[in-house]
């Protein structure tokens, strides 16, 4: 599989299951789709139907997989993370559709779960039902291979008393050409700055629009992106290079 190099960053159309034994990297961050659109019906999971709706936070992935099936993908994913990046920082948001697979993957990984980050994002959309409460924040979890007893961390870059585990950002992001589930630019820099080092490579396998590539550029970091849907893969080709040339302009 040939990847597109654009300056620090290299990027790959396909599947992550496929692309990540072929990689290595310093740190993670990602942020997988949240399988928004797998709802309850009559008491059992299903797919939403097709029509717009403020759930629909990608215009060509369905983001509706069965909890047994988006369980299993990311059991696999995380594994091969820990095998290929030291540390593994992913964002996740509790939804009907991944609260069960998340659970059960907190469980499953709670020898390498090192601790778990809030991203308080102000607000948040009004919940879809009734006796629902609003979700105003997502949660990064840490994973790290090789981890030991405790909660102190092999790979960090922030000294005593300086990170919290709330992280305060303001959920300002926008719809990118039919990517409605982009975060804001704050949110991987904040990770990248504590958890790497200059010079490293930070690798995100659910890459979208390429915001994690972008705040890589900004931090003299470099990039490791994978993307299965080709549109978001152009976009995010497009805006990293776009970033590159703009900090070339000013340097």
């Amino acid at each position: 599989m040939e990847p597109v190099i654009i300056g620090n960053a290299t990027l790959y159309c396909g599947d992550c299951r496929d692309v990540l034994p072929l990689v290595t990297a310093d740190m993670t961050f990602t942020s997988p789709p949240y399988n928004m659109r797998t709802r309850i019906r009559n008491g059992e999971y299903t797919e939403r139907e097709k029509g717009d709706h403020f759930s629909k936070k990608y215009a060509h992935f369905h983001d509706a997989m069965s909890i047994d099936d988006y369980f299993e993908m990311h059991r696999t994913v995380i594994k091969l993370l820990l095998e290929r990046t030291q540390i593994a920082l992913v964002n996740f948001q509790i939804v009907t559709g991944s609260k069960e697979a998340w659970f059960k993957l907190i469980g499953h990984f709670h020898k390498e779960l090192r601790d778990i980050v809030i991203w308080d994002k102000g607000s948040g959309q009004p919940a879809m039902h009734e006796s629902v409460i609003n979700r105003a924040h997502e949660q990064i979890l840490i994973f790290e291979r090789d981890a030991v007893a405790g909660r102190a961390l092999n790979k960090s870059h922030f000294k005593r008393g300086e990170l919290s585990d709330i992280w305060r950002i303001t959920n300002r992001s926008e719809t990118i050409d039919g990517h409605g589930a982009t975060f804001p630019i704050q949110l991987p820099e904040t990770a990248i700055s504590n958890f790497s080092a200059i010079g490293e490579t930070v690798l995100d396998p659910f890459m979208g629009s390429g915001t994690t590539g972008i705040a890589c550029q900004n931090l003299s970091r470099n990039f490791i992106g994978i993307e299965l849907e080709p549109k978001y893969f152009d976009i995010a080709c497009k805006r990293i290079e776009q970033a590159q040339a703009q900090q070339r302009l000013f340097a």
